[in-house]
């Protein structure tokens, strides 16, 4: 796969985009359809396991509130990431190791259970970008340390999407997604942990706002330029990640569409993620530890109503002291965001979803990372690490007990 030159946004790049996404669940197949650009020259693939037979024979089928209903075919469908990162014959590309320009993992995060990061270290090449659409926080950081010279985008969405069959997704609402450089902001800020800064830049990973960087070719999306000398690794990441940032907003906003993406600095993206993170600690582990009650009904019981506010109100009180930078104000607080669950009859989070299915939880992204994070800053999170104690044993005891049965 031939290096290429950026584009700089709003222009086709001169050379083919290839992008690959691990993980074809429903996000990663809704986000790669809005990504796949022939004729603009931007080439999507997908690495899918249980549904690869329906995409690879059908592509991928959606039914959306946003853009109606179609079919995208992608460049490639992949069985496995090994085959991914080969490329063999007859492609038209000498066979040979593939050079991805952006790896998009759209997959759980489970640090405790797989290495994603040597899952994808074969298709990361001195070119890749990778980008992470992972919940929690903390999710960037193997990945920062596996790949030192890597850029990194961090990404949130806001996208309610489901499988409803083996490749065929089904989006009913949203398709916000931030974007953002990751160096190594969720280890490390100049900022006292005792005080927020008022927002200004002294914290680790503060960028010149998006809007006055300006994009200008490198010699692959990824790769550092061939002068660049400096002395800040740090910076030098914020900067590439940012011009990768830039073009992959563009495409999904030009070529697919999608009219919320947002390009936010490094501390801005995880302040979203933190601000994310109030409704996950929350809702997630409370689904399962009561017995299984969706976000409406938890949320119309007073005694539970009582505990989601307080668990809300912890990390969002925490997260300006952890990030040293203050919620922005459009950002809506757990009054609100509990006002508006009552309407999501019916809905059920995400963990009470792979509790009910038998699969391992994303448990250290939502509740561990964040505890360890804080307490590093000198910020204890009580109601979150109660609450990360008593689902880690119940998923333990749990997981015990099948093995018993299996003997």
């Amino acid at each position: 796969m031939s290096s290429h030159h950026a584009s700089r946004p709003g222009s086709d790049p001169a050379r083919p985009v290839h992008v690959v996404f691990v993980g074809a669940g429903a996000v990663g197949c809704f986000y790669a359809s809005r990504l796949h650009h022939p004729t603009h020259n931007v080439f999507t693939s997908l690495i899918a396991r249980s549904n690869y037979k329906a995409l690879a024979e059908h592509g991928i089928k959606l039914q959306t509130h946003t853009f109606g209903d179609y079919t995208v075919v992608p460049d490639a469908v992949f069985p496995s990431v090994a085959a991914a990162a080969v490329i063999t014959a007859p492609s038209p590309a000498p066979p040979g190791s593939r050079d991805w320009d952006f790896v998009i993992v759209t997959t759980k995060a489970l640090p405790d259970r797989s290495g994603d990061t040597e899952l994808i270290a074969p298709l990361v090449g001195p070119r890749t970008c990778i980008v992470l659409i992972q919940n929690g926080v903390g999710v960037e950081a193997p990945y920062r340390a596996r790949f030192s010279h890597t850029p990194i985008i961090s990404a949130v969405t806001v996208v309610s999407a489901e499988q409803t069959s083996p490749g065929t997704i089904r989006q009913n609402r949203w398709t916000r997604i931030h974007l953002g450089p990751y160096s190594d902001s969720a280890s490390s800020s100049s900022s006292s942990p005792s005080g927020v800064d008022g927002g200004s830049s002294r914290t680790t990973g503060a960028l010149t706002p998006t809007s006055s960087i300006p994009l200008t070719p490198t010699t692959g999306l990824g790769a550092a330029s061939p002068s660049s000398s400096s002395s800040v690794p740090g910076s030098d990441l914020q900067t590439r990640g940012m011009a990768c940032a830039q073009q992959l907003a563009d495409y999904w906003t030009r070529l697919g569409g999608i009219r919320d993406v947002e390009l936010l600095d490094e501390i801005g993206l995880q302040t979203v993620r933190w601000h994310k993170l109030c409704i996950n600690a929350a809702f997630n582990p409370s689904a399962v530890l009561s017995g299984g009650r969706g976000n409406a009904d938890m949320v119309r019981d007073p005694e539970l109503r009582a505990h989601l506010v307080g668990v809300m109100k912890e990390i969002w009180d925490a997260a300006p002291r952890i990030l040293g930078r203050p919620f922005p104000a459009d950002l809506a607080g757990p009054e609100k965001i509990l006002k508006s669950t009552e309407r999501n009859v019916g809905s059920k989070p995400s963990m009470l979803l792979d509790w009910e299915g038998g699969r391992p939880l994303e448990l250290e992204v939502i509740l561990g990372n964040p505890v360890r994070i804080a307490r590093s800053k000198g910020v204890e999170l009580p109601r979150t690490q109660t609450l990360y104690a008593l689902l880690r044993s119940t998923q333990g005891v749990r997981e015990e007990g099948k093995a018993k049965g299996k003997l």
